[in-house]
């Protein structure tokens, strides 16, 4: 027919060029994260939001600027005009320094992303995955509970329209777990943090603490669960006034969010949620489920209120308040919905010349059938071989028609292929 598949050479040197902590998604990798993608940006869409695309690279500086990034954490690569630049390890940072120097003073702004980001592995996990892929939204200019509320529920809406499993929302409040901790002594409260994050009572009972801070360290890992009974417990702990006023937020932001589910809030509230302390100023949470194989991050947020002004020209500052959801964790828990899909998009079409002499006619046809208005997958047989071979060709991938080209005209036959 009209040509001939090339052939590879074969060498006697075998190189691996595959780079450690990299992912090459084959296309149906790509069907299946496309599908989980448009779900999500489709939500986005109904909530009022608008796709921003930032810088891959950034200045080193603006990606640590908010406390949020460690350094060793960033890819870095030297920049030719001096000073180093950094993959991007999440997106808040980039969109906040694009949103106060290039799109002015109106707020609030809804933007999202769709984007790939990058984590340095450490030497002792050489190899581990180093990028990964997000869609999330920033929720710029504006603070107050609405916009928390907005925020988690926007985080909701997503995973429902998903119809992921059993998921979860864990919520916490950084500036209250910061006063928290800062009832004991400098020394001993990072050790108290990780304890509390990682619901160590063992470690945390082992601590040379007095009595009194002793029972309050334990008092705090408590502090997880139904939100009426945590609140309930926060109200009998001693605080200042400014925590006070936080517990009555949550206990609002709670209300609200209870007015607004039809069926029961999948809530936790958990003060032992602070990871991302240096970072958040206000609400933070988590999306989670747990299958039967393991438990996964499904997304994080918080607000962050003083992050802004750090790239404000002015140095004014604005609120804002943030998710990011991570794909490759939807794309495995929803395996099992039967809406994701199974194989990669199949042509609709193989036109095939018969014969030298129908090489433009045939290219002619396949030209038309991708004029049509609806998406049509139209693939032009390249290769030789016989008609029994090209037809099961066809069939073999999913191919329901050919369009047999020759010089006295188009020979159109339906074949029966299987899903």
């Amino acid at each position: 027919m009209i040509s001939t598949p090339l052939t590879a050479s074969t060498s006697t040197t075998s190189t691996n060029f595959y780079v450690p902590g990299a992912r090459d998604l084959l296309p149906l990798d790509v069907a299946q994260k496309r599908w989980v993608e448009r779900g999500i940006q489709d939500v986005f869409h109904r909530w009022g939001y608008h796709r921003i695309i930032t810088s891959t690279l950034e200045r080193l500086e603006t990606l640590i600027a908010g406390g949020a990034v460690d350094r060793e954490t960033v890819i870095q690569i030297p920049s030719a005009e001096g000073g180093t630049l950094g993959l991007r390890p999440e997106l808040t940072a980039s969109i906040a320094r694009a949103a106060v120097s290039r799109m002015g003073d109106m707020y609030p702004q809804r933007l999202y992303y769709n984007a790939n980001v990058f984590r340095k592995a450490d030497a002792e996990h050489h190899g581990r995955q180093q990028e990964f892929y997000q869609a999330g939204i920033e929720l710029l200019g504006i603070g107050g509970i609405l916009a928390d509320v907005e925020a988690i529920l926007l985080m909701m809406d997503c995973l429902k329209s998903l119809a992921v499993p059993n998921f979860q929302i864990i919520l916490g409040e950084a500036g209250l777990s910061r006063a928290l901790l800062a009832q004991f002594p400098v020394e001993f409260q990072t050790q108290i943090r990780r304890c509390l994050a990682h619901l160590d009572r063992v470690s945390l009972e082992q601590l040379p603490l007095t009595p009194e801070q002793q029972q309050l360290a334990l008092s705090l890992i408590d502090l997880r669960g139904n939100p009426a009974r945590v609140l309930a417990k926060l109200a009998q702990l001693k605080l200042d006034a400014d925590s006070q006023a936080t517990i009555t937020h949550l206990q609002t932001l709670v209300e609200l969010l209870n007015s607004t589910s039809q069926n029961s809030l999948p809530l936790i509230l958990d003060l032992s949620l602070i990871q991302t302390f240096d970072y958040y100023t206000g609400i933070v949470f988590e999306a989670v489920t747990i299958t039967a194989d393991r438990a996964y991050v499904l997304g994080k947020g918080g607000r962050y209120d003083r992050l802004l002004a750090l790239y404000h020209p002015q140095g004014q500052n604005y609120p804002g308040i943030g998710f990011a959801l991570n794909i490759e964790e939807l794309q495995q828990v929803l395996q099992t919905n039967p809406a994701m899909p199974r194989h990669s998009a199949k042509s609709d079409w193989l036109v095939v010349a018969t014969e030298p002499a129908a090489i433009a006619a045939a290219l002619t046809y396949g030209q038309k059938l991708r004029s049509n208005p609806e998406l049509v997958r139209v693939e032009m047989y390249l290769n030789d071989g016989d008609i029994e071979q090209i037809r099961q060709i066809a069939i073999d991938r999913g191919i329901a028609q050919i369009a047999w080209i020759s010089a006295d005209g188009v020979k159109i036959e339906e074949l029966e292929v299987g899903s």
